[in-house]
């Protein structure tokens, strides 16, 4: 006989390690009874009611692990609601500013002088305008005229007049008034502007040269008024406005006009000493959405041809024409300097058309 602390002599029968190890990979974990549906009655309460049944169903979720996620996942859908309406309240309040507009781009210009082969002819203005191209011209403010302005695939149709409207009151305040022709005004023309053309804008104002970029007269025309006066108040017109979106975003307003002038010597008050200058000029404007509530234009690029004028003379500053009796003669372009690096361009010259002198038999 075995003792009493020794193993028994027999293997024990049945499974080994005897019917608990049946069970021994079922592990009930607090999870796992706290989710239980049914639930044992104490013995407390089985002797104080015999009639209930040994177990009873629990209610759904009234585990306490179950009411803790239930609470945790209420607060964070509390924290979103917040979250997002604080969001919306201060997008409200404090909405982000718009982006700003890109900058402007300077203004391109260039002009060419128109050197006559003879002498300028003269005589009264009504006379001399009578008997050249200008003779059924408009005058002033009424040779500008606008077209049809259907809308566009990004600006609607209010924008595109205004467009026009904006680039009228440009060709009409720079190239008609007296008190910018030869009165030295600028600042009729320097409110229109875009405020980021105008540091170019003075610069060209105190700083004037022929390089592409700062000449007064590619923003208005301008004469000496030491040396030229008009010798009629009104400015024969002739030309055209057009308008294209170029880009989606971008509206394009082409103004390409005829402007005659007849001036006279400074200071002389012959009647007969009037002559005509005559000045081709085409000026584009470019607008974005931002500009029509800021009610500001963008000059793009000018380009002038006037005479009768010498192709030597400065015209940076004030254009300079050739008079009643003047010549050209011989007169030639300044000379170029390829090796200039100052940006200036050099100088560039025309020929005036004989087609576009008063003739002296009245035919055109």
């Amino acid at each position: 006989m075995a003792g009493r602390g020794g193993p028994p002599e027999e293997p024990i029968e049945g499974p080994t390690g005897g019917g608990d190890d049946e069970y021994r990979s079922v592990v009930f974990d607090e999870s796992f009874v706290e989710g239980a549906r049914l639930q044992e009655f104490s013995a407390q309460e089985r002797m104080d009611d015999e009639e209930h049944a040994a177990v009873r169903s629990r209610p759904v979720g009234a585990s306490p692990g179950a009411r803790a996620t239930s609470r945790q996942g209420l607060m964070l859908v509390l924290l979103i609601v917040i979250a997002f309406g604080t969001a919306v309240y201060m997008g409200v309040r404090n909405p982000l500013p718009d982006p700003p507009p890109a900058p402007a781009q300077p203004a391109r210009m260039v002009t060419v002088p128109l050197a006559p082969r003879g002498a300028v002819p003269g005589g009264t203005a009504r006379d001399l305008a009578a008997r050249s191209p200008a003779a059924d011209f408009r005058t002033g403010a009424d040779g500008v005229t606008f077209p049809s302005a259907p809308g566009t695939d990004h600006f609607t149709e209010s924008q595109v007049l205004a467009a026009l409207a904006g680039a009228k009151e440009y060709v009409v305040t720079s190239s008609v008034d007296p008190a910018v022709l030869t009165g030295g005004a600028v600042r009729p023309v320097r409110l229109l502007l875009d405020p980021g053309q105008l540091d170019q804008f003075e610069r060209s104002v105190h700083r004037p040269r022929s390089d592409g970029r700062h000449a007064v007269t590619g923003w208005m025309v301008r004469f000496d008024p030491d040396r030229v006066a008009l010798a009629a108040p009104q400015v024969r017109v002739n030309g055209t406005l057009t308008v294209e979106e170029t880009r989606p975003g971008t509206l394009e307003v082409t103004a390409d006009h005829v402007f005659v002038y007849a001036l006279r010597p400074a200071g002389d008050e012959d009647a007969n000493g009037a002559s005509l200058f005559t000045v081709r000029r085409e000026v584009r404007f470019r607008f974005g959405p931002e500009d029509f509530s800021a009610h500001q234009l963008r000059v793009h690029s000018v380009s002038t041809r006037a005479g009768p004028m010498a192709c030597s003379a400065d015209h940076s500053a004030t254009l300079a024409p050739l008079l009643a009796g003047e010549r050209a003669g011989d007169d030639r372009p300044a000379g170029t300097d390829p090796y200039a690096l100052d940006g200036s361009r050099g100088a560039v010259c025309g020929v005036l058309a004989d087609r576009t002198v008063p003739g002296p038999t009245g035919a055109r």
